[in-house]
Parts: structure tokens; C-alpha cells; sequence
């Protein structure tokens, strides 16, 4: 996840500096074409099992192959199931407890990342190619913080605490702490302080990447792609809400730290949701 990160805080710094050389359509043509040259790099790289990568070392081979987790069980017949079984996993609490996570996650992610410059512009009078710098340092930390976050709670379930209790304790810290980050942000004086809340804001952020990201496997790694396209998709109706929201909020109420608040509030419910319906453990869902 590092690389989505430190995606958007190359995309914040350099798309002033385009649109100044090439206007208004000149980080689109940019990062545009960097995305068929990252095809083409994707296509030499990619291979369908560790045999078959020409890059993976014997050791690194070795010790994928050792770690391997025996696939899940499938069911004595010889049907295969086409259709996942969706009523059934909207039936269970967990399923929505991801859901919600996910949605609450993209919301602030993109009301974060496309509102922030213009916060800075608006409020602290800071011009946008400044802004743009102000709002790129919290994602480079927050690759960071992932990292560091992916580590600690596998250092936590390797000395004997629970699944369940680790990732409701990563998604507490994912979305308590931007909560109370946002409260600090509508709280500062100066573009300095309000960056320093953004910054721990979105770097406390990338502890959901530990939380319900990596639960989705956890809780039924045979319908794993399935939970993870419902819960995305909620999670991408939920950015478009918030980001054009925003707007209509700013210009309804006149006030971006409004809705500052009002999405610290969601933060804390979607954080409480989750501590009370998720879990670690496997799920029936057949």
C-alpha cells in the first residue's frame, strides 16, 4: 500500500508545477502516459506462480513455498459455485462491519486528499503551489506508518493475541486517530500547526491497512475477492459522496471546518461499528 501513499504525494507536488508549464490538462497527459509505461513494466514482471517469475531467488523461493497456507476446503461436490452466495454474506454483521470500514476509509482518504490544498489556499491564504507541498508531506508519512503498522500487529499476533483483538486495535488507532486529528486541524492557527495535524492525521491513517483491509482474507478466504469488490464498492460511492459533498457542504454552511467536524464524527462511529461487529475468526458463510 506504500505505493498508493507515495502515489498521491508525487501526484500533489508535481501537478502545480505542470499545470504552470502546461496548463490546466498537463498533469492528465502526464500521469497518463506514465500509466502506459507502468504497463509495460507490469507485463515483464508479472508471472502466475513463484515457478515461473524470471526475478525470484532460490532462498526467496524456498521460503514462499514453505509458508504456504493450504487453500480452503471446498465443499464434497462436484458443482462449483458460480454465483457467490451474496445474501448470505450481507446476512452477517462482520461482512458490514468491513463495509462501513471501507467506506469510511475512502471518504476521508479523498475528501483529504482533494480538499487539503484548497483548505490551505482558502483558510491560511497559502497559494496552491505551496499547498500542494503542505498536503503531499502526510502521504509520504503515511507509506511510511503502514509499514510500521503491517509490522507491529504481526508482532502482536505472533506473541499470542488474538486476531480479533489486533485488528479491532489497528482500526481503532486507523480512524480514532484522524478523528481527533480533524478536530486539531479545524482548531490551528497557522499553516504549520494545521499541517502537523494533517500529518498525524493521515499517517495514523495507514493503521487500517492492518484493521480491515487484511481481514477480508481473515474472515472467509474463499469469497476474500468477492467481500473485497462489495466493500470497494461502497468504499468508492462513499469518496464520491464525501468529495462532492464537500463542496455543496462549503458552499451551503460557508465553513470547511463544518465538515471537518462532521467527517471526525463518522470517523468515530465507523470506528465503534467496527469494534462491535468484527471479527478475526473464519466466518460460515456456506
Amino acid at each position: 500500500m506504500a505505493g498508493f501513499q507515495l502515489g498521491c504525494a508525487i501526484g500533489l507536488t508535481l501537478s502545480p508545477i505542470l499545470m504552470s508549464q502546461g496548463g490546466i490538462f498537463g498533469p492528465f497527459v502526464i500521469f497518463g502516459l506514465s500509466g502506459f509505461l507502468w504497463v509495460l513494466v507490469w507485463f515483464s514482471a508479472i508471472s502466475s506462480t513463484p515457478y515461473q517469475s524470471s526475478q525470484i531467488s532460490r532462498c526467496e523461493l524456498k521460503y514462499i513455498m514453505g509458508k504456504k497456507q493450504k487453500s480452503f476446503p471446498t465443499e464434497n461436490n462436484t458443482k462449483a459455485r458460480v454465483i457467490p452466495p451474496f445474501r448470505r454474506l450481507l446476512s452477517k454483521m462482520p461482512t458490514w462491519s468491513l463495509i462501513i470500514a471501507n467506506a469510511m476509509h475512502s471518504w476521508g482518504f479523498f475528501v483529504i486528499l482533494s480538499w487539503m490544498p484548497i483548505y490551505f489556499n482558502s483558510i491560511f491564504h497559502v497559494d496552491l503551489k505551496r499547498a500542494a507541498w503542505f498536503s503531499a508531506v502526510p502521504w509520504s508519512l503515511m507509506a511510511f506508518m503502514g509499514f510500521l503498522g503491517g509490522m507491529w500487529s504481526d508482532m502482536l499476533i505472533r506473541s499470542g493475541m488474538s486476531v480479533t483483538l489486533t485488528r479491532k486495535i489497528m482500526q481503532s488507532i486507523g480512524f480514532v486517530g484522524p478523528g481527533i486529528a480533524l478536530i486539531g486541524l479545524t482548531t490551528a492557527k497557522s499553516p504549520s500547526i494545521a499541517s502537523a495535524w494533517l500529518t498525524l492525521g493521515v499517517a495514523l491513517k495507514a493503521f487500517s491497512h492492518s484493521g480491515f483491509l487484511v481481514n477480508l482474507q481473515e474472515i472467509a478466504p474463499q469469497y476474500s475477492g468477492v467481500l473485497h469488490g462489495i466493500s470497494n464498492t461502497a468504499g468508492t460511492l462513499a469518496a464520491i459522496v464525501g468529495t462532492i459533498g464537500a463542496g455543496f457542504f462549503v458552499e451551503l454552511v460557508g465553513s470547511f471546518r463544518g465538515f471537518l467536524l462532521l467527517t471526525s464524527l463518522l470517523y468515530f462511529l465507523s470506528a465503534l461499528f467496527y469494534i462491535i461487529f468484527s471479527t478475526g475468526e473464519r466466518v460460515n458463510f456456506d
